[in-house]
């Protein structure tokens, strides 16, 4: 993770000496859905759907019409809950890991020509700092999956999020008439949601990263 923190600075570094338009920033609303889950947390272990929206601004690179950067603040919902296909009826399955975060991701937006409506596609990090956790039907065996319960026989185990997560975001979209976009986003885990879940007896040590699928909607005013 510290090495693409660190190719994120340079990546930035270098965009600032790039002719960057501040003077011609333009701003929009984004709002969409969320689709997440995580890696190596919780069983069992399904989807949360859950909300995202917020505002951005849209400042131009160079002077083509193409390039942009793209620093964005949402309120963006993530976690995940129990409900795996398998587990129907069993203990857990209404279980709710509900992260609530305040993210901030950075884009380097292209489009893929100068046309006015075209497709665009966007890499660049996303930072996640937690508003809230929200643990709901936690199973009975594993109740320090709820950050609020200390468990006797894992003193040291808890379910709590970490307050802080990074993530490299990748999406593609379609802009009309450089105002109304929509977009299909995928954000890539890197650092651990619950890092004290690996003092679990009998569990695993491995990376618990949340990963999102989000489809959103940006109208971006002129």
């Amino acid at each position: 993770m510290k090495k693409l923190l660190l190719t994120s600075a340079l990546a930035l570094s270098t965009l600032s000496f790039a002719q960057i338009d501040f003077a011609n920033t333009r701003f929009g609303l984004t709002a969409g859905g969320n689709y997440s889950r995580v890696r190596n947390a919780h069983n069992p272990s399904g989807p949360r759907y859950a909300f995202q929206g917020g505002a951005l601004a849209l400042i131009p690179i160079g002077k083509a019409n193409q390039f942009y950067l793209q620093p964005e603040v949402v309120y963006y919902g993530a976690g995940e809950t129990g409900k795996d296909k398998d587990a129907k009826g069993k203990d857990g399955y209404n279980a709710v890991y509900a992260n609530n975060y305040l993210s901030v991701p950075v884009y380097f937006k292209g489009y893929f020509s100068e046309a006015e409506s075209e497709f665009f596609g966007m890499i660049g990090p996303r930072f996640n700092f937690l508003m809230s956790q929200n643990v709901k039907n936690a199973p009975a065996d594993r109740s320090y999956y709820d950050p609020d319960v200390t468990d006797p026989l894992y003193p040291s185990v808890s379910g709590k999020a970490a307050s802080f997560n990074f993530a490299l975001g990748l999406g593609v979209g379609y802009s009309y008439k450089r105002q109304l976009e929509l977009a299909l986003k995928y954000d890539l885990g890197l650092s651990d949601t619950y890092p004290d879940l690996a003092k679990e007896k009998g569990g695993t040590d491995k990376g618990k990263s949340e990963q999102v699928l989000s489809l959103s909607l940006s109208y971006i005013f002129k």
